[in-house]
């Protein structure tokens, strides 16, 4: 201990090192419930890249693994501490270092907040599309370590899809380079996206090169209200095949709406059995928004409310932004599942969610990115009480089990970290992950980046 904590001052300054068992406590978990954790024995905080592949090389000649961490708000127990590690957190390398308005791209350290990137680019004309829910708290480079998505996913894709270049410090200390600046680009093995959801498995990322896309028009929304979750998902489907594309695409159940008007008084519909939202930023957004609204009531929508300007439609957002902390609020403690179903088994999904529920007794309220299939069923309990807990546990379980059987994914974007590696090996095979395995051997030989992650 008292080496590794000589040697890391000999590259970073004092304030940078923090070893008080008290601090160090503070950084040994992300958001996520039912995973386990270790005691951390220092918190690194760097600055520059230089003291990142410092860390590194103190790391790799005494043998210590190393946590990379963001802003904490991942919902997996990928962030959480291993017992002697180093914490890496990165929040203080947080500047945009360039938005480049005639090749569309941000260049940024991993430690900026996504909203402050988005408002960033706003302000040029530009627009940064992934847009997690926790978008004004989380980091750059926890969403490229976890491949994050977000509400506008539906029709402007994840993460993964706008990080074109990065600069990563590997195990050893050593800086490598992936990816481009340009346009197009497929020379080599494209390890840009090897490193996108490998939960600092493989590297530290210390600089994206991250897409930008023109700022669209405002969006306009509206909100359709049904008798059942089946008839919601029949019009989701009918959007879809009807070659409609909405820059979103949401599903709330009755629990997650009621959940929502206890905690904001937003004063959304609660008889409703599910609500879903959509919206257009399309250059003709009413006309879109028309098109969906008759094909909602054609599928048994009870009612269709247009929101009639950019205010209104962002009062709906804010509504579906608020579902997890509102659920959370409920009983204290949940479980955040990320199953991701084709969007013609969505129905399949909740009815199964919905079963699961009753034969657990359990409240679990589902919000969805529906117009891709990636649900979020919330499991709510009372962690002190021990047989709840017990069943929030299987039920959670059951639903994963049931995402896969629907031909589905275990996590769609919040990544596999402690919670789901069991259920990782199952989705991959032994084949698969054999070769995941050997992936992580080439960039981590000696195993000290996030042990004990993925798999």
């Amino acid at each position: 201990m008292g080496d590794l904590i000589s040697l890391l001052r000999t590259g970073l300054p004092d304030e940078a090192v923090m070893a008080d068992p008290d601090v160090t406590a503070s950084y040994a978990t992300d958001m996520a419930s039912f995973c386990d954790s270790g005691a951390p024995a220092v918190v690194v905080l760097p600055r520059t890249v230089e003291q990142v592949q410092h860390v590194m090389r103190v790391a790799t000649e005494l043998r210590v693994p190393v946590v990379p961490q963001g802003a904490r708000t991942g919902l997996s127990g990928a962030a959480n501490a291993s017992d002697g590690c180093v914490v890496l957190s990165l929040t203080r390398m947080n500047r945009i270092l360039e938005i480049d308005t005639v090749d569309r791209i941000a260049v940024v350290e991993p430690g900026v907040v996504n909203a402050e990137l988005s408002r960033a680019a706003a302000a040029e004309g530009l627009y940064y599309p992934p847009d997690p829910s926790s978008w004004e708290q989380c980091t750059i480079g926890g969403n490229i370590g976890t491949g994050a998505g977000g509400l506008c996913c539906v029709k402007y894709g994840v993460t993964s899809e706008y990080v074109i270049g990065l600069d990563v410090v590997l195990a050893d200390g050593r800086l490598l380079r992936t990816g481009r600046r340009t346009a197009k680009g497929v020379a080599g093995y494209d390890l840009t996206r090897l490193f996108v959801g490998s939960e600092g498995s493989l590297g530290i990322v210390v600089r994206a090169v991250l897409s930008l896309k023109p700022a669209p028009p405002a969006q306009l929304a509206l909100a359709a209200e049904f008798p059942s979750v089946a008839a919601a998902c029949d019009a989701v489907c009918a959007i879809s095949q009807g070659g409609h594309v909405p820059s979103l695409l949401e599903l709330m159940d009755r629990t997650t709406v009621r959940a929502v008007n206890d905690m904001t008084r937003m004063g959304l519909p609660e008889t409703t059995e599910a609500l879903l939202l959509a919206a257009f930023d399309t250059p003709d957004p009413a006309a879109d928004l028309g098109a969906v609204a008759a094909l909602c009531t054609a599928a048994g929508a009870s009612a269709v409310v247009p929101a009639e300007d950019a205010a209104e439609s962002e009062l709906l957002l804010q509504a579906r932004r608020s579902a997890l902390p509102a659920l959370e609020r409920a009983t204290g403690t949940t479980m955040i599942d990320d199953v991701a179903v084709p969007r013609s088994r969505l129905a399949e999904m909740l009815d199964g969610v919905a079963a699961i529920a009753d034969r657990y007794d359990l409240v679990i309220g589902v919000c969805a990115h529906a117009g891709d299939g990636n649900t979020h069923p919330v499991v709510c309990f009372d962690p002190a009480d021990a047989d709840q807990a017990r069943r929030a546990r299987a039920s959670f379980d059951e639903i994963m089990a049931l995402g896969l059987e629907l031909g589905g994914t275990i996590t769609g974007e919040h990544g596999v970290g402690v919670l789901k590696k069991d259920w990782l090996a199952r989705e991959l095979g032994p084949v698969g992950l054999e070769l995941q395995r050997g992936v992580k051997q080439v960039f981590d030989p000696l195993g000290l980046l996030n042990p004990g992650k993925l798999f």
